[in-house]
């Protein structure tokens, strides 16, 4: 493989990225949108975690075969589909009213846009070498905070100009556009592809997987981590409305400031252990020493209860999302790196699973801590702490990480 990318490449990678902030900018606009639509149909914490949490439980389940799903019918297809899905469910929330109107379209939303995650590492794996892959990973992870900044900057000003319906249509909406765009781009046959597929004719035979030590090291870290970031999606607009008196019209910049640092710590999370490889560094030091640098970064988050003052409580919110999509994006490269191209939509997919699962339980524990009283004290300290507790568990499960296709390596050139 070339070590330039071609512009194909480049364009592939262009519209992954956009995928995925598309994703993004789908889920997140319940979140911008709970103050507003809670004053209008009356719902309590519990019935808007019910409804959160009816996506993650969807999604998580997905996650089971859609991994499976990527890995057999190929990226051109199998993302198309799943974007086309995602869109039209998220177009069907402005035509629901109800609680349970609200868990079913959230809950087809999660089941089609549980295809992103795989896709994406997918994509990662499929058209660049090791070497640059931790990169790729990096800019394509930049993709859900850059929704998330859109969607905040956007949502809340389009719905109080047009109505919160005209949101979900116009996000949706540009989705179908998408999909488009993709199959004109992405060739038919494309050999890269079909390399990445070779293999791909037999199932990879799950109970293998669940034998396997590294798949067990994807699943902590994800659960692990991805629980806190399922959490702050869900709940950290509430949480300035909550403790500092926010309107559905103010809330948008000190959210999108959070995940503008969101997306400079994935960045930093691709060209860390890239740099650090570049200089010699073997790969398991340069992702394990990548990933306690973000874990390490993350412990100040549960001071944010004890500020009063909204800004303060942006650059903690905004170093732990740094920190986290750092460590999220260590986690990709990991994956993509210890298994070979034919099994990574299988393990990020098993590996997201978990994560979503632990996503809902940190979701339904936010609705209860809070109805009870609570607030978000418990669970900014669990926060604080997991991801040390995750790399723990991967360092005790593969003391040694190594890659599955040595044959494919080469030294990382010198970043510039």
């Amino acid at each position: 493989m070339s070590e330039r990318v071609s512009g194909r490449r480049w364009a592939i990678v262009l519209l992954a990225f956009t995928a995925i902030m598309l994703n993004y900018v789908d889920r997140q606009i319940l979140a911008l949108l709970k103050p507003m639509l809670q004053a209008e149909y009356g719902w309590t914490d519990r019935e808007y975690s019910h409804m959160a949490s009816a996506f993650q439980f969807c999604a998580a389940v997905a996650y089971l075969g859609t991994g499976w799903f990527i890995d057999r019918v190929g990226l051109r297809l199998g993302f198309a589909i799943g974007v086309a899905v995602w869109s039209l469910a998220g177009m069907a929330h402005a035509f629901v009213s109800s609680v349970m109107g609200f868990i079913g379209v959230r809950a087809v939303l999660g089941v089609a846009e549980s295809i992103g995650t795989p896709a994406h590492v997918k994509t990662a794996g499929t058209y660049f070498p090791p070497e640059q892959r931790s990169l790729m990973l990096g800019i394509g992870n930049m993709a859900s905070n850059f929704g998330a900044v859109v969607a905040t900057l956007t949502i809340p000003a389009l719905a109080l100009w047009l109505g919160w319906q005209a949101a979900f249509l116009i996000a949706g909406g540009l989705g179908l556009i998408w999909v488009v765009i993709w199959l004109l781009v992405v060739p038919k046959n494309d050999r890269r592809e079909m390399a990445a597929k070779a293999g791909s004719t037999e199932s990879v035979p799950w109970s293998a997987m669940l034998r396997d030590r590294r798949q067990w090291a994807v699943v902590a870290a994800k659960a692990l981590s991805d629980q806190c970031w399922w959490f702050m999606l869900f709940f950290m607009p509430d949480l300035f409305h909550r403790m500092f008196g926010l309107s559905q019209g103010q809330l948008g910049v000190p959210i999108a400031a959070i995940y503008a640092l969101a997306a400079l710590g994935a960045l930093t999370g691709g060209i860390l252990p890239t740099w650090l490889m570049s200089r010699g560094v073997d790969m398991n030091r340069a992702r394990k020493g990548s990933m306690l640098v973000y874990a390490l970064l993350i412990l100040p988050v549960p001071a944010v209860v004890l500020t009063a003052n909204p800004w303060a409580a942006v650059a903690l919110l905004g170093l732990g999302l740094f920190a986290h999509q750092g460590f999220s994006t260590n986690v990709f490269g990991m994956t993509a790196d210890i298994f070979p191209a034919r099994m990574i939509g299988t393990a990020i997919g098993i590996g997201a699973f978990a994560g979503s699962m632990a996503g809902m339980a940190m979701i339904e524990g936010a609705g209860f801590s809070l109805d009870s009283g609570y607030g978000y004290t418990p669970l900014l300290i669990l926060c604080g702490g997991s991801y040390l507790v995750g790399l723990l568990l991967v360092q005790l499960l593969v003391p040694q990480l190594t890659l599955a296709e040595p044959g494919t390596a080469r030294q990382a050139p010198p970043l510039h």
